[in-house]
């Protein structure tokens, strides 16, 4: 491999890859440590793995495979032994008749092309890889294929789940890491009659993985509840709980759900994120002037901030991220969660337990009794919570809390329905976010596009407003989807003295929500469009926004191009 390595290099010196200046670098520190220098450069980050095997296949005229594009059968692990697969970096993607394509790190090395030929019994036929992708490929495959091998003997003894070296806790742990990796929200594990579902919800839309064998599915929810410290005994009713899980320099709080189903139990897990992810309001991604409204909003010594949109929609991020811009010694900030998703620094955070009577209002009553100066309510949910909440909005303490509405004029409506009186919505509220999660497209596959007169129709626009939208054709980035991160999309109702007056008059949401938008209200379709104007999402982004809005579109104001 010596040999091919040099050609490996010079070849990425002629393409411009690798400078010469890098080059002497990573030739100098192989030496000192007596390495290989092309893992030199990969230690220095001068390449990355994908670079050196797509240069290799060019060197060995072998056809390179990403493994983020195929969906791999487990099963083929039970046919080469896992040492052998680890010992020569080796997989075998698929066998088809007499022919089994392998996936390699070096397909020049005859002495494991020969020694898979002699498991396999048929032709090889080696295809180049990237090297951690295909470790990432051996570990997980052999911890599914072997759980389910050794399920049949198995037996949930509470020893058998927590020495960490069994099959069943390698493969739970699998598919957690890997559910990390790609950036999921959520890894669903679904029971179905015949087959295990596991899926992971990536940017919001639940995508399809390699499943274990349904022996594994009782196996991997003791372990769970293990983790989760959970009744192992009990199968037939609802149980939730958390653990934390350490992967790599990561330590991630992981929910639990599992509920029972005529299949067996149904259990979903909710990857939470870390408080140091939690960034500045500016990293929101609101309109600059939106920003500078909510700074001011959430510095005031009093008063009621609500945040709004569907489960989904990263309400708790947005009251977080505040949260995190106050955060000082000076200020005694209380939260009521149900659950509490991010620990943060200096915030005493207080769980709901309905079952003990500690519910957002009676947490609340408690919460003011010791000397807060802000106050996060999880949810508004009923008319006990929101009088509390008022009340101490009037009586000197900033209250953050969330609603589920439509929009931002709505929460009016809301806030009203909870018996409410006009002069207590006006003094308390100081404004409403509503917001909306849409799609990020892929900027490795980006590309510009002409959206057609039906797309256009759908969200209020005419063949003349073209111009900037661009869509995803996809890539492995993004596993073929087109689209990779997701971003916010909002609009601020800020309670005016005019507003105020509409309150006080009971006037309709229609007429508020005309009002607002004549003092300069954006809704969150034109926060949408301004941003898929810049390439950052996709008008098809915007389509489905604007169904979950469900307005009447005569009465948005014209996007201006």
């Amino acid at each position: 491999m010596q040999d091919v390595s040099q050609f490996v290099i010079r070849s990425m010196l002629d393409d411009g890859q690798i400078t010469p200046e890098e080059f002497e670098r990573a030739r100098v520190q192989a030496a000192q440590d007596e390495g290989d220098i092309t893992q030199t450069l990969l230690d220095l980050r001068v390449i990355t793995g994908r670079e050196l095997a797509i240069a290799r296949a060019k060197i060995c005229e072998y056809p390179f495979v990403d493994l983020d594009m195929f969906e791999v059968d487990f099963q083929n692990a039970l046919r080469v032994p896992k040492q052998v697969a680890e010992k020569l970096n080796v997989f075998p993607l698929f066998i088809l008749g007499e022919i089994a394509t392998v996936a390699m790190e070096d397909p020049l090395n005859l002495n494991a092309i020969d020694q898979i030929n002699q498991l396999l019994k048929v032709q090889i036929d080696p295809v180049i890889c990237d090297s951690d992708q295909l470790s990432g490929l051996i570990a997980r495959a052999y911890s599914l294929a072997r759980a389910a091998g050794i399920v049949r003997d198995y037996n949930h003894k509470d020893e058998d789940l927590t020495t960490g070296e069994e099959p069943i806790v390698v493969a739970v742990n699998q598919v957690i890491a890997a559910a990390i990796d790609s950036g999921a929200s959520d890894v669903h594990l679904n029971p179905d009659e015949n087959a295990l579902l596991l899926r992971y919800r990536i940017d919001g839309v639940l995508q399809s993985q390699q499943a274990p064998d349904m022996s594994v599915h009782a196996g991997m929810v003791q372990r769970l509840k293990v983790m989760a410290q959970l009744d192992l005994t009990q199968t037939r009713r609802p149980q939730d709980g958390k653990f934390r899980f350490n992967h790599g320099d990561q330590v991630i709080d992981v929910r639990l759900s599992l509920l029972p189903t005529v299949h067996g139990e149904n259990a979903v897990l909710r990857l939470l994120r870390p408080a140091s992810d939690i960034g500045s309001i500016h990293d929101l991604g609101m309109p600059s002037d939106m920003t500078e409204q909510f700074e001011k909003m959430v510095a005031k010594p009093h008063g009621m901030i609500l945040v709004t949109g569907p489960t989904g929609s990263g309400k708790t991020t947005t009251l977080y991220t505040a949260l995190s811009h106050i955060n000082t010694p000076s200020r005694n900030i209380m939260t009521i969660e149900d659950p509490v998703e991010i620990r943060l620094p200096m915030i005493r955070q207080i769980q709901a337990n309905h079952e003990i009577g500690l519910t957002f209002a009676s947490a609340l009553r408690s919460i003011l009794r010791q000397d807060p100066d802000v106050v996060l309510v999880g949810e508004i949910r009923d008319e006990e919570t929101a009088k509390i909440g008022v009340q101490a909005a009037l009586t000197g303490h900033l209250v953050l809390s969330t609603l589920h509405t439509n929009d931002a004029v709505g929460s009016i409506a809301r806030l009203r329905d909870f018996e409410l009186p006009p002069f207590a919505i006006n003094n308390a509220l100081l404004g409403v976010i509503a917001q909306r999660l849409v799609r990020r497209v892929c900027e490795c596959c980006s590309e510009s596009v002409t959206p057609s007169h039906g797309e256009l129709g759908a969200i209020g626009l005419t063949d003349a407003d073209t111009v900037g939208f661009v869509s995803g054709s996809g890539c492995s980035r993004c596993m073929n989807t087109g689209f990779h991160g997701r971003l916010g999309v909002y609009e601020m109702l800020r309670v005016t003295s005019a507003i105020q007056q509409l309150i006080e008059a009971d006037a309709t949401t229609k007429e508020i929500g005309v009002c607002a938008r004549t003092e300069g209200m954006r809704s969150m379709l034109d926060d949408g469009i301004g941003k898929a104007r810049l390439g950052l999402t996709a008008i098809s982004e915007m389509s489905k926004l604007n169904a979950s809005l469900d307005h009447d579109l005569l009465t948005a104001p014209k996007v201006a191009a």
